[in-house]
């Protein structure tokens, strides 16, 4: 089994559903996820939302489940919904959303182990 260290980054997050750098897990594949950080670029507080993107973006759908929901973040700060003693573990086709209270307001960097 080969495994790979992957980063991933999205700039200028905003108020809709953005998958983090387009990256969804890859055929024959499985991603760890190491740490995600959320950096607010504003000079006031902002919340964030994260969560799993099972592959299905349809209004209504709760195939999609959030990590964290409506966190705030204060300016200047930053939050970090994986990392040190927790690791996500996502499957072929999946991938992480970030959204934010407000029009690109935060940088995005996810670290990822695939394992194929």
């Amino acid at each position: 089994m080969a495994s790979t260290f992957v980063v991933k980054t999205s700039k200028n997050v905003g108020n809709t559903w953005s998958l983090i750098n387009n990256y969804t897990v890859g055929a024959a594949t499985t991603g760890v996820i190491l740490g995600i950080a959320i950096a607010n670029t504003t000079g006031a507080t902002i919340s964030a939302n994260v969560g799993i993107f099972t592959g299905n973006y349809a209004a209504g759908s709760n195939a999609n489940v959030y990590l964290i929901y409506n966190a705030p973040i204060s300016s200047g700060g930053t939050l970090i919904p994986v990392g040190v003693d927790q690791k996500v573990v996502l499957a072929t086709g999946y991938g992480v959303f970030v959204q934010t209270s407000a029009a690109t307001s935060a940088d995005a960097v996810m670290s990822v182990l695939e394992l194929t």
